[in-house]
């Protein structure tokens, strides 16, 4: 079972690593779902020797009835890391603005590719300039690497699992749905068609178990899952409004000892695009 420190890396390690013979590829892979793009930011600053990875083109595949962010084809995926350094079993750290999102759906997607040495940059940019360490506007060029896509390291639901999860009864699994409380309860919706939650999902939005970008220990992340309902041994899966929260739920549910955790990734956006299937509103599972 993966540790933390399998998963996370701190700012003195990493700085120490990259000073090292054999440094990690660094990606950074910055991203906001409305407002210029990532590829702005890194242009403006970034860690030195880092590569920029764009989320939507890179590691997504196009937007459409599959979700705003699907799966990638592997091939693109693998052509993708490749041009940024990316070499078989060689250990990769991804970093964001620090919120942890969008750097948490490059490690699912790494992990879910096969590629298993990628940890995220705890904290992101900020912890890094934070603790005083530079940045560059130098974009390096990287050996091109050898990693091969594997899909399917990491287990995901499509829509007829992620309804089977959410339909399952106490202590018999448990689907997470990580968006705020608002877009849950069919309040407000502020990006897809349709408002409201799969019926049987259970609410439990992403400030709830990480603070910013930070994570809190292992057992205190145990312990707000399962009074979320997560049941050792049961099925958990995650969705939120396109996969890329809900993978930084997952990546929570690792650190917190549960490697198994699915992704929906198509989550609400894929949901929502056949109208026929069903929508539930107000604060309960049920609706």
């Amino acid at each position: 079972m993966p540790g933390r420190d399998d998963l996370l890396v701190e700012v003195e390690r990493l700085a120490a690593e990259l000073d090292g013979t054999d440094p990690p590829t660094l990606l950074d892979v910055r991203w906001r779902l409305a407002g210029p793009p990532g590829r702005d930011d890194y242009a403006q600053g970034h860690v030195p020797g880092a590569v920029f990875v764009d989320l939507d083109t890179a590691l997504c595949g196009p937007p459409g009835p599959a979700g705003r962010h699907p799966l990638p084809d592997p091939a693109a995926l693998q052509a993708a890391l490749r041009a940024a350094g990316v070499r078989a079993g060689h250990p990769v750290v991804v970093y964001d603005g620090g919120d942890g999102m969008s750097a948490a759906r490059a490690w699912w997607t790494l992990r879910w590719a096969g590629h298993r040495p990628v940890r995220l940059l705890h904290g992101g940019l900020p912890a890094w300039t934070g603790a005083g360490l530079p940045t560059s506007t130098d974009e390096p060029t990287p050996t091109p690497g050898d990693v091969t896509a594997r899909p399917g390291a990491l287990p995901v639901l499509d829509v007829t699992a992620a309804a089977r999860l959410a339909a399952a009864g106490d202590g018999d699994g448990v689907l997470l749905d990580v968006r705020a409380a608002p877009r849950y309860r069919g309040e407000h919706e502020p990006i897809d068609p349709v408002a409201g939650h799969i019926p049987g999902a259970v609410n439990l939005p992403a400030p709830e178990y990480v603070d910013g970008g930070r994570f809190p220990s292992a057992e205190a992340l145990g312990d707000r899952f399962v009074a979320a309902g997560v049941a050792a041994g049961a099925p958990v899966g995650a969705y939120c409004g396109s996969g890329v929260t809900a993978a930084q739920a997952v990546f929570a549910l690792h650190l917190a000892g549960r490697p198994d955790a699915a992704l929906y990734v198509g989550s609400w956006s894929n949901w929502v695009a056949d109208p026929r299937r069903p929508v539930a509103t107000g604060p309960t599972p049920g609706g």
